[in-house]
């Protein structure tokens, strides 16, 4: 690589963490002043960074451009892969990555239980949004008036007598589960089938997916499936960082 595309591009590095003098940028990456203005007056000219009235630098409107070009044509599957088969392997227990589509959730992606009971669910499946927890940690995020528009006229479908059918109630455990970074299905959709669920977050801080882990209640239960809450939570962030989610 050349030296000048090199210190170009560190450059552009450093200003993303905020607007720079050209004195300092040259301190930073022990360059001539003389260089570091010709470098800045090259990427100024192509918009990728821009003078403010200080006399600082700091981005310029074409680098939003890239930025948003790349971040959209990120495959969240493929990011997350990696991740939920770490999980999977890690617990033992079925693993799933869900997101939005329409008014339900589609599975994205699923990691198979070590153990001879398995689930039905299966890649491509479309589930409902107040009974999972897929569905649930991503509703937690949303704000009341997306969830109606999502959920429409209560009461809410019943699946199992602990489906929860009247949007006070659920929006009361949503933004509880926003609060605590992860939500429960209890038994909501499946009557033997319990999960617990976080939120998949983009580089703007939206919720873009969930991932969750499922277990037949004959082979964890309660507070074992809940044990499992911070490794969960860990995963999601693992993922949203991908998607260039920063937690600060």
């Amino acid at each position: 690589m050349s030296s000048s595309v090199e210190r170009a591009m560190r450059i552009l590095v450093e200003l993303a963490e905020g607007p720079t003098t050209i004195s300092e940028l040259g301190r930073r990456l022990d360059v001539h002043r003389t260089t570091s203005l010709r470098l800045l007056r090259t990427l100024e000219e192509q918009r990728f960074v821009r003078r403010t009235d200080d006399g600082s630098y700091q981005l310029g409107p074409r680098m939003a451009t890239l930025a948003a070009a790349a971040l959209e044509g990120l495959d969240i599957r493929g990011l997350a892969a990696r991740h939920l088969r770490d999980l999977g392997s890690s617990c033992g227990q079925t693993v799933h990555l869900g997101a939005l589509e329409g008014d339900r959730v589609v599975y994205l992606d699923k990691v198979e239980s070590r153990h001879a009971v398995r689930m039905y669910s299966h890649i491509g499946a479309l589930a409902p949004l107040h009974a999972t927890g897929i569905g649930k940690a991503i509703l937690a995020h949303l704000s009341r008036r997306e969830r109606g528009a999502l959920l429409g006229d209560a009461p809410l479908p019943r699946y199992t007598p602990n489906t929860r059918t009247r949007r006070e109630e659920l929006d009361t455990e949503l933004d509880r589960a926003a609060e605590r970074g992860w939500v429960l299905d209890d038994f909501e959709h499946e009557e033997f089938i319990h999960c617990v669920a976080a939120p998949v977050f983009n580089a703007a801080g939206q919720v873009r997916a969930a991932i969750s882990i499922s277990a037949p209640s004959m082979v964890l239960d309660r507070p074992g499936l809940l044990s499992l809450t911070e490794e969960l939570i860990t995963t999601a962030h693992d993922i949203s960082e991908e998607l260039g989610w920063s937690p600060r």
